[in-house]
């Protein structure tokens, strides 16, 4: 499933691409139900809040995507090539021209169904509003592993599998150490790294999580699995021990429990 960076680059490109103009909003595959309310409205601005990424419209209404586990969007230059049979929505303007294929969510909706929608999320590290209080004491209220507790949106928006196994490696937290239990200092010092991390995926489009000077090359020439501590991998890069996987409530959880022990 993308993360909150993927999100944010997407909803930075798309403002790129379609503020100010008038855009022809179509549903080649007739599965998003409401094209017909912003088709031909002026396309304000593109922007997301974790994973949700939002098309806001001239008529007062906003297309709320949500990508899922398969959603993506193509793009294509003008004339674009016909659309593939689950193309989801296309929106097209005089330059440019994108295509949502397999998402879980594609919808029209009003100010106050945003604000529902938003209403049920964390903060967003991504955004200059973004409150880590907020995530702090809703850490405190769950007595869940923190692994767990980091993939709650409503905890904190936008952080996906790998960079919740990576900060928990960074700051040597085992994803079933209680949230509740998480150090305030901890969690202020996470916070920065994930802020850090996740600015630099919407600049550059990638996850990077390891520091260039022991890996011995810069971020942009570093190979997929230089990139990462524990994630996908099957030894820690520090210390050497086997890394554990495990299905944590759906979702593969990776830990070097030499670096980050289990709880007692």
């Amino acid at each position: 499933m993308p993360e909150g960076h993927t999100l944010h680059r997407l909803a930075r490109q798309h403002d790129d691409w379609f503020a100010g103009e008038r855009v022809r909003v179509t549903s080649p595959q007739g599965k998003f139900a409401g094209p017909h309310l912003v088709d031909g409205a002026v396309f304000e601005r593109g922007w997301a809040w974790g994973k949700h990424l939002f098309h806001d419209y001239d008529t007062g209404q906003s297309v709320h995507v949500h990508l899922g586990l398969f959603g993506r969007f193509f793009t294509h230059d003008v004339p674009p090539p016909e659309p593939r049979d689950t193309c989801r929505m296309r929106v097209a303007s005089g330059g440019h021209v994108i295509d949502l294929v397999g998402a879980t969510a594609c919808e029209v909706l009003g100010p106050d169904e945003v604000t529902a929608v938003l209403d049920r999320l964390g903060p967003d590290p991504l955004r200059p509003d973004a409150d880590p209080d907020k995530a702090w004491a809703a850490l405190q209220r769950r007595r869940v592993g923190i692994g767990r507790a980091l993939m709650d949106q409503a905890v904190l928006a936008g952080v996906g599998n790998v960079f919740r196994a990576e900060v928990l490696y960074v700051h040597g937290l085992h994803p079933e150490f209680p949230a509740n239990e998480v150090p305030r200092a901890t969690w202020d010092s996470m916070w920065e790294t994930l802020v850090e991390w996740l600015r630099y995926g919407v600049r550059y489009g990638r996850i990077v999580t390891t520091d260039p000077a022991e890996i011995g090359r810069p971020k942009s020439r570093m190979r997929r699995d230089q990139r990462v501590h524990v994630y996908k991998r099957d030894h820690c890069r520090e210390c050497g021990s086997d890394i554990r996987r495990w299905d944590l409530a759906g979702r593969w959880a990776y830990a070097c429990e030499s670096c980050q022990p289990r709880p007692c």
